[in-house]
């Protein structure tokens, strides 16, 4: 298992604050399989608006959060460095708890399928040992 902190994250992620959605990430197995945390403040920019009685991630950053963990995964591979990888799609999503402020949010990805620089993902978010969210993430590398 590999740790990577916030530095190591951003020279793996071209993503910057407000839209760096990961705090932390553990390579559990190069190339295949991740875990990665997102401390949820009620600094978070996106809760001034949504919802401001009741905040509430919204799920498509939940998506994207486990897209970047996808994203630390494959490109902190050897041979990857400078590359960025890209959404190709989300299917089978589905969101199960809010994730609200307070939240530690805890992401593991694994890589399902990979062919080239295209490949599939399966993440699953939870809130400690609830399940949140869950998809299908498709990518590209280029």
């Amino acid at each position: 298992m590999r740790t990577l902190g916030i530095k190591e994250i951003m020279d793996i992620l071209p993503h910057r604050h407000p839209f760096l959605l990961v705090d932390k990430a553990e390579i559990i197995e190069e190339g295949k399989k991740a875990v990665g945390y997102k401390a949820v403040t009620y600094d978070e920019p996106f809760f001034v608006g949504h919802f401001p009685q009741e905040p509430v991630m919204p799920g498509v950053l939940i998506m994207e959060a486990m897209a970047q963990i996808g994203a630390i995964l494959i490109l902190s591979q050897e041979g990857m460095e400078g590359k960025l990888a890209f959404f190709g799609g989300i299917n089978k999503a589905r969101f199960r708890q809010k994730i609200v402020p307070g939240t530690m949010l805890r992401m593991e990805v694994e890589i399902i399928k990979q062919k080239g620089p295209m490949g599939v993902g399966h993440g699953r978010a939870y809130d400690g040992d609830k399940l949140a969210a869950e998809g299908e993430l498709t990518f590209m590398v280029g």
